[in-house]
């Protein structure tokens, strides 16, 4: 049985890339040994459930998250380097295995020629070539928005989305008059914008009993509820931590909302649909455009353009039978296009050569 090992940064975060590796790994863990190697430990244990037959193999146990100024800076570059050369002299012994890195900071720079390296990009594409792409066999992108871009960058470019592990039987509840958010707390994601966009329809009388869930963690935490102090919400606008159970909250909501500055595959984008939540979010590279069909199964906004997102908002919010026949939409083209088989078929054919 051939072997994939996944490089990441921890495992034991909540985000979005971990999620994708640790549902690639699970899902293919049946055909292919797995390891995992993750360079740092803040938790105990993995967020996401990995299934028994993938090995985990951490790296080193320092705690980013408990760091600060130099020691955190240090961690970051230095150690990450040295934790690079230590992976580089394990895959030099090793045969006819496939190295999938999820981490910017491994550059296989010292390559084994019985090995393939696989770089999945997860972010928008960078201004100009990196200098680490040579490196890689091939490149893994989320999203064909800039697929050309990426072709003359380099060689092998391959368009892999993200999936939904299984299209739910449950469907949201569309008389809920809860928008909701999820992601990180930082800057990228636009929650703070997201603030202001409520704010403009929150003084609307026909929409009082609308509420703005916003699910996550991370540094801006402080200042996105100092925010909405500020204004006066805190009846209407809720900050709540991340959680296993998050079908909950796409169930108890009607509208999802993604305001990021740039997204390369929205995994919350692609959940949200498959509960058949109807999706409004701003137009940036490179994901949103790939899973909203615009007007269909939701509304793509252009970048910046508060007043307009707030328009359609006030749109989705006052008509229930808009929600539901958009939300049901937008399940079915998630069914259609990101089927855990679908991509699987597409990460087998990349694999096997």
């Amino acid at each position: 049985m051939k072997k994939i090992n996944i490089i990441l940064k921890d495992i034991t975060e909540s985000g979005g890339g971990e999620r994708v590796c640790v549902n690639l790994a699970n899902a293919l863990s049946s055909n292919y040994e797995f390891e995992i190697f993750s360079f740092y430990k803040n938790f105990d244990e993995p967020y996401y459930k990995l299934n028994e037959n993938v090995k985990l193999s951490y790296l080193s146990t320092f705690k980013l998250k408990d760091s600060k100024g130099l020691k955190k800076s240090i961690l970051k570059i230095f150690v990450r380097f040295v934790l690079c050369f230590k992976l580089i002299l394990i895959f030099l012994k090793k045969k006819d295995e496939i190295i999938i890195c999820n981490d910017g900071y491994f550059i296989p720079f010292i390559k084994n020629k019985y090995l393939k390296y696989f770089r999945i990009w997860h972010l928008k594409a960078p201004k100009k070539k990196k200098f680490s792409f040579k490196f890689f066999d091939n490149l893994i992108i989320l999203s064909a928005k800039e697929l050309t871009k990426w072709q003359k960058w380099h060689s092998k470019v391959n368009v892999i989305p993200n999936f939904v592990w299984s299209i739910p039987k449950n469907t949201t509840n569309h008389k809920a008059k809860i928008i909701l958010a999820a992601g990180r707390f930082s800057e990228e994601k636009g929650f703070l914008r997201l603030i202001d966009i409520f704010e403009l329809i929150s003084k609307n009388p026909a929409l009082q009993e609308w509420k703005l869930r916003i699910v996550g963690d991370g540094i801006l935490k402080k200042e996105l509820q100092n925010k909405i102090n500020e204004k006066n919400l805190q009846k209407r606008i809720m900050l709540k931590p991340f959680t296993e159970s998050i079908e909950k909250e796409y169930l108890s909501a009607s509208i999802y909302c993604l305001t990021s500055y740039f997204e390369g595959f929205s995994m919350a984008l692609l959940e949200s649909s498959s509960y058949a939540l109807v999706n409004i979010a701003f137009d940036v590279n490179a994901g949103p455009s790939e899973l909203i069909e615009n007007e269909k199964s939701g509304f793509l906004i252009e970048d910046g353009n508060l007043k307009s997102f707030a328009n359609k908002l006030e749109i989705l919010m006052g008509d229930e039978n808009l929600r539901k026949n958009m939300g049901l939409e937008a399940k079915k083209f998630v069914n259609e296009k990101f089927s855990k088989e679908r991509i699987l078929s597409l990460w087998n054919e990349i694999l096997k050569h």
